[in-house]
């Protein structure tokens, strides 16, 4: 597909979003900061919630985000319209005693998160990023900026180095950030100053490694989109963007869903596994004043998009794709299709994506794995599993999944924010 103005203007707004989003918390913060300058009310879990119908909405619960637009003339039976994507990268965490090191290295000890690609991690500047829990009960973001880096052995020291690289999970991943005694230092005493506070006070932390390098878009045509963590923030922008120019009332409860987790298989109270979606759905038609009937009656009207990042045809592997569904990256946004139900996409859902990208006047493009090569999951099977909400898997094409820097299509990007809207009105 042609890169317009618009589609370039949009992978900048991308970038920055990234770059706002080093973490989940920071991302679910960024959701809710985005659409709050736009009017949408900020609720606590806490507290009560307006009833009457109208109004624009976002919680967040950890690093997961839930943001919502009720039509001033929504009824007990209003179906939703849920636009899902999730907030975590693959990369590496934390671990309780992270400051470690040797031989006048300070390095940080850290925990494999998701399935990271980790040679790719190697030889790159990486921030640290995360929320701190402090003594007097708040919780605050922090950031490093550039702090950390993965240093390959050096091809003299290590011959076979281009004939096969070995990484030891334990042994070669721990990030150096320093020069010093590890008894001497305290690496969150990074985190702590980067958040204004002192790390005396700091009684939990969760923090991830995240690549520091803005995102960029290359190419011939200015065709390409390199930067992290687009596997999922790409979806949760599409969403966040899509959400916030919609008009004041819609037809149906237009929903982002953007949860945590994911990568780590979705089980916990702010991924898809979890409560958080069913409890916002509760708490609105409760609000219209549905009694448990005309709730489900409304979640048999309503969709869920679940919109991740799916793989391109890679011209130096095309053996390990499809022979013939073969997805090319800026060349549309793709269905994902998978007969063990890895994707909940059937033959309704697949007809219902075809209508919302022929409102948006975008092409799409199916994609299906190759038998001898098993794909992952999404949020979509969990969603549909727990509320039966009808759903359809979608997403991006890109390459180099789970690296620290993954590579899209500019005019994909921007075409799947044009179906969102397109979905969000349907």
């Amino acid at each position: 597909m042609p890169v317009t103005s618009h589609a370039l203007s949009h992978a900048e707004d991308l970038a920055d979003f990234v770059a706002a989003s080093p973490s989940s918390y920071h991302a679910a913060e960024e959701v809710a900061r985005r659409l709050e300058s736009v009017g949408f009310t900020r609720l606590e879990e806490t507290a009560a919630w307006p009833t009457q119908a109208g109004g624009r909405f976002v919680v967040v619960r950890d690093g997961a985000a839930i943001a919502w637009t009720v039509p001033a003339d929504a009824a007990v039976t209003t179906p939703a319209q849920i636009f899902g994507a999730h907030t975590d990268s693959p990369g590496f965490k934390l671990k309780p005693k992270p400051t470690t090191g040797s031989r006048g290295w300070l390095q940080a000890g850290v925990e494999v998160y998701g399935g990271p690609l980790l040679n790719s991690w190697l030889d790159r500047e990486l921030r640290l990023a995360g929320r701190l829990a402090l003594a007097d009960g708040r919780v605050v973001l922090a950031d490093t900026g550039p702090l950390l880096r993965l240093p390959q052995l050096a091809v003299h020291l290590d011959r076979e180095a281009n004939s096969g690289l070995a990484l030891d999970k334990q042994l070669h991943t721990q990030p150096v950030w320093g020069l010093g005694d590890p008894t001497e230092e305290d690496l969150l005493g990074e985190l702590a100053a980067s958040a204004g506070v002192n790390a005396a006070d700091i009684r939990g932390f969760d923090a991830v490694v995240a690549d520091s390098a803005r995102g960029a878009v290359f190419g011939k045509d200015s065709a390409f989109f390199a930067s992290g963590r687009l596997d999922d923030l790409a979806s949760v922008h599409a969403g966040v963007v899509a959400l916030a120019g919609l008009a004041a009332d819609t037809p149906g409860i237009a929903i982002l869903a953007a949860f945590d987790h994911e990568e780590l298989g979705s089980n916990s109270r702010s991924g898809a596994a979890g409560p958080f979606l069913e409890d916002i759905l509760a708490r609105v038609y409760a609000g219209l004043g549905a009694d448990a009937t005309e709730q489900r009656r409304a979640f048999a009207a309503s969709w869920h998009l679940s919109s991740d990042v799916g793989h391109s045809v890679h011209p130096n592997y095309a053996h390990k794709h499809d022979p013939v569904v073969q997805p090319l990256l800026g060349s549309g946004p793709i269905l994902k299709v998978n007969a063990n139900q890895r994707y909940a996409t059937d033959a309704t859902g697949a007809a219902a994506w075809a209508q919302w990208c022929e409102t948006a006047g975008v092409a799409s493009q199916e994609f299906v794995s190759n038998n001898a090569v098993p794909c992952g999951s999404t949020i979509g099977p969990i969603t549909a599993t727990r509320l039966g909400i009808r759903t359809v898997d979608v997403g991006i094409p890109i390459l180099s999944m789970h690296s620290a820097r993954e590579l899209a299509g500019v005019s994909d990007l921007y075409a799947l924010t044009q179906v969102a809207e397109a979905f969000f009105t349907a």
